[in-house]
Parts: C-alpha cells; structure tokens; sequence
C-alpha cells in the first residue's frame, strides 16, 4: 500500500491523523450466542491477535474483560444489561439514535493514559443482514476491526475481507498493515500523518 493509502486508513472524519493499538493483552468475552459460535468468534479474535504479534490474557487486572462482543436482536434490549450503561455513558440515548438510524452494528473504544486502546465494546444487531453472514465471516470481519483504532471510513467502500480459495481471509495489504501496526519500534499512538510513512514500509 502506498503512504497515501495507508494514511486514509487512520484518517477522522475531521481530516486529523489518529492512530492506536492496544496497550495490553486483550481478554475477549462474548455474550448472546451458543458455544459453537462463541469458539469461532474467539478463534477469530485469536487469529488476528496473533497475526499481530500482540498478546491475549485469562484476565485484564482494571477490567476483567476488556474485549466485549454482544450479540442481540434489538437496541432495546443493550439498556437492560446490568451495568453496562457504566461502561457506555448515555447508553439509552445512543441506543435510540442506533435504532433510529436502523444501524445493524457499533463499536465503542476506551483508552489508557497514553492514547492506547484500554477496552473495546462490539454490538451486533442480527438483522436479516448481519443473521445471512456466515459466523466465520463476521467474526473476522469484527475482529480485524478492533485490532487497531481505524479511521471512521475506512473500510467503508471496501471490507477488509477477501476470498482465497473459497475461504475468507483478511485482505493481504490490511493484515500487512495490521503486523506493521504492532511493530515494537512504533509508537502505540500516533497523531502526525507522518507515521503512515512508516506503517507503509513495513507493511
């Protein structure tokens, strides 16, 4: 991929460069499905850590979990979790303006200190959409997407999933940029477009 692209991958809605990777191991839990799809969505989750370099963990000591999927059929039913709205501020309203807008999936980042990603929350609403995909599929695709703080359009116009022989695989230039990401001698955030230079060559 050329600087160019790569930048547009990290870049908000505002023009600014943003970029973050997780600080510590990552503790997935996952709620609102049966075992068979829990264990593809941790191997899932797995796979694109490990094709990060990156680390995962029983526990996380601040959080228990800091990786949270849900799985459900309504927004209505997100308020009803015990506790959640202390992880989610305005957790009623959001999930209003979600239902309003017929949005079918959200994901919601916290942040250390430093910038790095401390926590990532995933909402799946299983429309008729979301229910056609296969769960391999849609795991994949959740767990490429909270791999690395992304720029709101990146994947947009183009998922970060391709086919290769019939399976479902990362696009080859996004996990380039997802090793890159997780580079030892890069920062862990990063706010000047010039870093995009460097994720370039190494990815």
């Amino acid at each position: 991929m050329t600087p160019e692209q790569v930048q547009a991958l990290f870049t908000r809605k505002d023009g600014s460069y943003l970029f973050a990777r997780w600080g510590r191991p990552i503790v997935p839990v996952v709620f609102g499905v049966d075992d068979a799809t829990l264990s593809v969505v941790k191997g899932a989750i797995e796979a694109v850590v490990t094709l990060a370099g990156h680390k995962m963990a029983e526990t996380d000591p601040e959080l228990g979990a800091n990786l949270m999927v849900f799985f459900f059929r309504d927004w209505a039913e997100l308020p009803q979790v015990p506790n959640l709205d202390r992880l989610i501020p305005d957790l009623g309203p959001l999930c209003d303006r979600l239902a309003a807008a017929g949005a079918n999936q959200y994901r919601a980042f916290r942040f250390d200190a430093e910038g790095a990603i401390k926590a990532a929350f995933v909402f799946l609403r299983m429309d008729d959409a979301l229910a056609r995909m296969p769960a391999e599929t849609l795991a994949l695709n959740e767990a490429a997407q909270v791999i690395v703080l992304w720029g709101e359009r990146a994947f947009a116009e183009t998922s970060p999933l391709g086919q290769a022989g019939g399976a479902v695989i990362l696009r080859p230039e996004i996990a380039g940029v997802i090793r890159a990401a997780y580079d030892r001698v890069l920062p862990a955030v990063a706010r000047d477009a010039s870093h995009a230079y460097r994720l370039a060559a190494r990815a």
